[in-house]
C-alpha cells in the first residue's frame, strides 16, 4: 500500500510538472520523487491519444460531408502538444536556441538558459519550428498517426532516461532535482522497457517510416549528448525541453518523409 501511494504521488507530479492535466496537489518530497520520470512518458501517452482523437474527427467529419482545409487540422495538430504541455518543453528549446546562438562561453551560455527574457534567435527558432511542424502536418495520412502518436512516448522516455544517465550542467535547478531524488537504476530500466516496446510498436504499425523515425530520434539523442557536454558541461531541464522538441519534430518529419518514400 505504502508503495502504490509513492507511486501515485510520482505520478500527480509528473502531471503538474509536464502538463497541465488537473490532477490533485501533491507534496514534493523526496520519497514523492523518486519515480516521476517514470511516468513522464504517459504525458505522451495522452497527447497521442488526443492526436489520434482529433484525426479521427476530421475523418469523421469528412465521412458526413464536412470538409475544412488540411492546414486547419495542421495547426490544431501544431499547438495541441503545447496545449497539453503548457507549453514547458518550447519555452526550454527557446532558452537553448538563444544559448547556442551567442556563441558565448560555457558559464556564459548557461546564464543565458536562465534569462527569462526571449531574444531574437529564440523567436527566429520558435517560428521556424512552428512553420515546419505545421507544414508537414499537411502531408499526415491515416497510416502514419500511430507513428507520430507513438513518438510523443519516444522523445519522453529517451528525455527521461538522459535526466539519469547524463552528466548535469549544475548543481542546481530542476533537472539536477529530478535527478538527485530519482531512483535511477529504476528510473533507467522503466525507460529502457518503454524504449524497446516503442521501438517494436512503431516498426510494426509503421514499417520502413516506423524504423526511419526510430533511427532519427536515437541520432538526435546522440546529437543532444554530444552537444550538450561540448557547449554546456552537461544538461539541464532547459535541454531536456529542447531534446524533446526536436525528437517529436524528426519522428514527425521522419514519419512523413519516410511515408512518402516507402508508400
Amino acid at each position: 500500500m505504502e508503495k502504490g501511494k509513492r507511486l501515485y504521488e510520482s505520478f500527480k507530479i509528473a502531471c503538474s510538472m509536464y502538463s497541465k492535466l488537473p490532477v490533485p496537489q501533491s507534496d514534493w518530497t523526496e520519497e514523492n520523487m523518486r519515480y516521476v520520470m517514470c511516468f513522464f512518458p504517459w504525458i505522451g501517452a495522452v497527447i497521442g491519444l488526443f492526436f489520434a482523437g482529433v484525426w479521427n474527427v476530421k475523418e469523421w467529419l469528412a465521412s458526413c460531408g464536412i470538409y475544412y482545409h488540411e492546414l486547419f487540422y495542421a495547426a490544431i495538430l501544431t499547438v495541441l502538444p503545447i496545449f497539453v504541455t503548457g507549453g514547458i518543453h518550447m519555452d526550454g528549446f527557446l532558452d537553448t536556441c538563444d544559448a547556442l546562438s551567442s556563441w558565448q562561453e560555457k558559464e556564459r551560455r548557461l546564464e543565458i538558459l536562465k534569462d527569462s527574457h526571449a531574444g531574437a534567435f529564440a523567436i527566429l527558432s520558435c517560428a521556424v519550428y512552428l512553420i515546419l511542424t505545421c507544414g508537414a502536418m499537411t502531408s499526415l495520412r491515416t497510416e502514419l498517426i500511430p507513428v507520430v502518436g507513438l513518438g510523443f512516448l519516444m522523445s519522453r522516455s529517451l528525455s527521461g532516461l538522459s535526466i539519469v544517465t547524463f552528466p548535469m550542467a549544475k548543481g542546481s535547478g530542476l533537472a539536477a532535482m529530478f535527478a538527485d531524488r530519482a531512483k535511477k537504476k529504476i528510473v533507467r530500466n522503466t525507460m529502457a522497457v518503454y524504449l524497446a516496446m516503442l521501438t517494436v510498436l512503431m516498426i510494426v504499425v509503421g514499417k520502413l517510416s516506423g524504423l526511419l523515425a526510430v533511427v532519427a530520434a536515437g541520432g538526435i539523442f546522440f546529437y543532444y549528448y554530444k552537444m550538450s557536454v561540448k557547449n554546456f558541461g552537461g544538461i539541464t531541464g532547459d535541454l531536456a525541453g529542447w531534446f524533446l522538441q526536436v525528437c517529436e519534430l524528426g519522428i514527425l518529419l521522419s514519419a512523413v518523409i519516410g511515408g512518402g518514400i516507402f508508400r
